[in-house]
């Protein structure tokens, strides 16, 4: 077999409701793209930052890596991806869709997402992590925690921010210690194919029901492969969270 070629893309609009710039903030002396792109590098040999802003397009040049401009009316990360892989010409068999605001994330992490695709009936793949039953059923059913389960086979079933599944005639506050729960990482690598159809299609009953993208990608047909960190992604989403990342940072 002929190996696959794998790209990471790392998607960086200049513009954001609840954090402008964020980007080329300041985490611990580096900007949060620069170490996004570092830790994803560590990982994979082709990484290419996909924005909007040649503010940002020009830091990225200054470290030494490759951006390219796309345009600034896409709907999500996923749709600047597509464009920016056409862009570079497209030959890679893989796109892996890395936020640009996950300064953290791990080098295993890009490697259990790729070691998804050894399974050729793999459209897209995705990250869970075991939920720490300590934490407590108030925790597992925030709805902004996403719940997955999956089947024998490791690929998702069903993603949900109700808790899945339901433990009949348990008592809540039982559950977290009765089933091993998982949670969901939004990071997902994509066949070049599979790339091109998720961006094509309309929004789906599931996914506008839940608000969640993936759902719709399920509803298709689509395979998607689940690998498992034991790490949260820290992203940084606001001017507050990159308060809390440069306090991890330094404990770390």
């Amino acid at each position: 077999m002929t190996p696959l070629k794998f790209i990471a893309i790392i998607p960086a609009r200049y513009a954001s409701t609840r954090f402008p710039g964020k980007p080329l903030a300041v985490l611990g002396g580096k900007t949060v793209i620069e170490r996004v792109h570092e830790q994803v590098a560590k990982a994979i040999d082709n990484v290419l930052v996909a924005t909007d802003d040649e503010r940002i397009l020009n830091h990225v040049a200054s470290f030494g890596g490759r951006a390219v401009m796309t345009g600034n009316h896409h709907r999500s990360g996923t749709d600047r991806c597509r464009e920016a892989y056409q862009l570079n010409e497209g030959h890679e068999d893989i796109i892996i869709n890395v936020q640009g605001d996950e300064p953290f994330i791990l080098p295993e992490q890009i490697e259990a997402l790729k070691s998804c695709f050894d399974d050729e009936t793999t459209d897209i793949a995705t990250l869970v992590k075991p939920f720490d039953k300590a934490r407590g059923y108030e925790e597992l059913e925030n709805p902004n925690i996403v719940k997955v389960v999956m089947d024998s086979d490791m690929n998702a079933m069903y993603f949900s921010r109700s808790v899945i599944p339901h433990l009949r005639g348990i008592d809540k506050a039982l559950w977290p210690s009765k089933h091993q729960y998982y949670t969901h990482l939004g990071i997902y690598a994509y066949r070049a194919q599979a790339l091109e159809r998720v961006t094509s299609m309309e929004p789906s009953s599931l996914e506008l029901a839940e608000s969640l993208e993936q759902l719709r990608w399920l509803e298709s047909g689509m395979t998607i492969k689940v690998g498992i960190t034991q790490h949260s992604s820290i992203g940084i989403d606001t001017p507050q969270d990159l308060e809390r990342a440069e306090q991890f940072l330094n404990q770390h």
